[in-house]
């Protein structure tokens, strides 16, 4: 882990501040840089997912999905055994289906249960509260197919992981039934970077900076405006909010992000476990092919989800039952 600490600070960070630099000025400033970024997802096409991976797409109005599960675990058509609802991370202008298929079908293979990965709608073609919306969207698909929000799980990583929240109090704001549970990964949760330029780890983050990703907020969200507080997951009230597990870095900038929404559970009084993992960059949990510690990271996710179902096996044969 200290070894790919060192060559990601050595190789990624400066190619991430690079790019940051073409979305605030320069001839690529704003859309174009974002569209830039958008075509990474078509150059992982050949990443495959762990052998044994089921795969079924799913196409909605205004985004695409597709199902993950393990051909050993329940199907999507078992709703009674539940599902992950997965947002992937790319700070809201990269990543897709094609980034994340590996790591997605990892987490459904540790849960062992099917995995829902919904490519939501990015920068520059949608705000961040079109992409809340695309998830929620996602939500009610599940539960109009026969899922019970009881058995249902967001997860997510960085910009994903933020997600997991702002679509949870979306669902909850707008009179849905909350999720079974929230797991988030380094959780991209405040849109303002202030108190992430403040913070240590802004220097020793081996990846991102406060200054870049205040940078896309601004140039992609705020368009010249203020950036409305009321955007950020962190900014809410979180009563009646799901269990979560949130794991993040003790050396990355987003540990700022992952204490903060620490604090909102603290204060609505609702169970939350933060995992602090030594050393480790931005979602190492991708490095699972070579890093135990990835693999221990998702094996926790997966552990995490299945306690949060119900364990009633009567129920869940009921349930099943109904579907076939």
């Amino acid at each position: 882990m200290q070894i790919l600490h060192a060559m990601s600070r050595a190789f990624f960070r400066p190619l991430v501040g690079g790019y940051f630099v073409l979305v605030e000025r320069g001839p690529l400033r704003g859309d174009r840089a974002f569209r830039l970024a958008n075509f990474v997802d078509l150059l992982l096409a050949p990443l495959r997912p762990p052998r044994g991976t089921q795969r079924r797409a799913v196409q909605f109005e205004k985004f695409r999905a597709e199902w993950l599960w393990h051909r050993e675990d329940p199907s999507p058509d078992a709703v009674g055994h539940g599902a992950i609802l997965y947002l992937h991370g790319g700070a809201f202008v990269t990543g897709g289906l094609n980034s994340h298929r590996r790591l997605a079908a990892r987490i459904a293979r540790a849960a062992g249960v099917a995995l829902l990965n919904v490519d939501y709608r990015q920068l520059p073609h949608a705000h961040f509260l079109d992409s809340v919306d695309d998830v929620v969207t996602a939500y009610e698909h599940l539960l109009e197919l026969g899922f019970a929000p009881r058995r249902i799980v967001f997860a997510g990583d960085s910009a994903g992981g933020g997600l997991t929240f702002a679509a949870a109090l979306a669902a909850r704001d707008r009179g849905l039934p909350t999720p079974a549970a929230i797991a988030a990964i380094s959780p991209l949760a405040d849109l303002d970077s202030t108190l992430r330029a403040a913070h240590p780890n802004d220097r020793r983050d081996a990846m991102l900076s406060a200054r870049g990703l205040g940078a896309l907020a601004r140039v992609g969200f705020a368009r010249g405006d203020e950036l409305d507080p009321q955007w950020s997951p962190v900014s809410a009230e979180f009563t009646c909010m799901p269990p979560a597990l949130i794991q993040v870095s003790d050396s990355e900038v987003l540990l700022v992000d992952a204490e903060l929404l620490a604090d909102r559970y603290r204060e609505a009084n609702v169970p939350l476990t933060l995992q602090i993992w030594d050393n480790a960059i931005h979602v190492f949990q991708f490095g699972a092919d070579l890093l135990p510690d990835a693999r221990s990271a998702i094996a926790e996710i997966g552990h995490f989800v299945r306690s949060a179902f119900d364990d009633d096996i009567q129920d869940l044969q009921s349930v099943d039952g109904e579907r076939s």
